[in-house]
């Protein structure tokens, strides 16, 4: 009686032959691909064809961190965002303060050039602040009595004038401004020598020359500057430019119009002229008959030898 297997149940070479035969030709598949690159085109195609497998196997983990990536680079966007709006802030406030810095070093530059040009004493002053009265224009500058500033010391700048001292305080003065409408100033046209006032017209920051003739030698363009009839502002000083003439047949004065030279409304700087006093000689003693009277008695009394009283005395004695 036979005891195999039927064809069905039959198992083939035992495992251990199996093992051995697929690691044969696997080693000989792997030196034969090493050395004559076989397998290259059988490799490329097989990665071409499971490509698309491993994309979708890999798609969840790939969207999970360009999520994680994409809130992660907002935060730190949002955060060198701050830090460059702050560093953009404090760089334009220094930026700030350099071009003050600068416009002031020019400003106070362009003062030494005018102190120098002015042939009287000047003394450079800040300006503190200005008056809270719309309708009067003043300024309050930094330097006072204590400092030697006076009233009625003109104050000017680099441009021209701005003002005249009308009040001291022991640590500040107020200055009034040219075109203050209580503000009188006499000027003199550099191209005709014609002498005028100008006065301020207040809010209008202006000037204008009241009581002219409406024929007078004066057109737009002409630089006015002070003529120094005052005794109170240095002759020559710039003051003003004519920029509107209004002449009327049928009124006796032309209304002219000037725009003053200085920065009465801008600027930090300010010069405080001196305004010394010019000693005149008092009008009695120039009168010309003055003291003849008195000369032929002292020269009778220097021929005789002897005082008036003497002579007095000697003439009741001979009566």
């Amino acid at each position: 009686m036979e005891h195999t297997p039927p064809p069905f149940f039959k198992r083939g070479p035992a495992p251990l032959v199996r093992l051995f035969f697929f690691a044969s030709l696997s080693l000989a598949i792997l030196v034969v691909d090493a050395r004559f690159r076989y397998a290259e085109g059988l490799r490329s195609t097989l990665a071409l064809v499971v490509y698309p497998l491993q994309r979708l196997a890999t798609a969840p983990f790939q969207f999970v961190s360009n999520i994680g990536g994409y809130f992660s680079s907002q935060s730190q966007l949002m955060e060198e965002n701050d830090k460059l709006r702050a560093k953009a802030l404090a760089y334009s406030q220094d930026a700030q303060r350099y071009q003050a810095a600068e416009a002031e070093a020019a400003q106070l530059r362009r003062l030494v050039g005018a102190s120098e040009r002015i042939e009287v004493a000047s003394m450079p002053a800040e300006i503190l602040y200005a008056g809270r009265d719309p309708y009067a224009h003043k300024i309050f500058i930094d330097r006072g009595a204590t400092h030697g500033v006076r009233p009625g010391s003109p104050v000017a700048d680099e441009n021209g004038v701005v003002g005249q001292v009308t009040r001291v305080h022991p640590l500040l003065s107020e200055v009034t401004l040219l075109t203050d409408q209580d503000q009188a100033i006499p000027v003199q046209v550099v191209r005709s020598g014609l002498r005028a006032v100008a006065f301020g017209s207040g809010p209008a920051g202006t000037l204008e020359l009241r009581f002219m003739a409406a024929n007078a030698e004066i057109q737009n363009g002409d630089r006015l500057v002070t003529s120094g009839i005052d005794g109170t502002y240095p002759p020559g000083l710039p003051v003003a430019t004519v920029v509107r003439i209004e002449r009327d047949a049928e009124l006796s004065f032309a209304r002219v119009v000037c725009k003053p030279a200085a920065g009465v409304d801008s600027g930090r700087f300010v010069l405080v002229l001196g305004n010394e006093p010019k000693a005149v000689p008092r009008p009695d003693e120039t009168q010309p008959g003055k003291g003849r009277a008195d000369k032929p008695r002292r020269n009778r009394s220097r021929e005789t030898g002897k005082e008036p009283k003497e002579q007095a005395k000697d003439g009741d004695g001979t009566r």
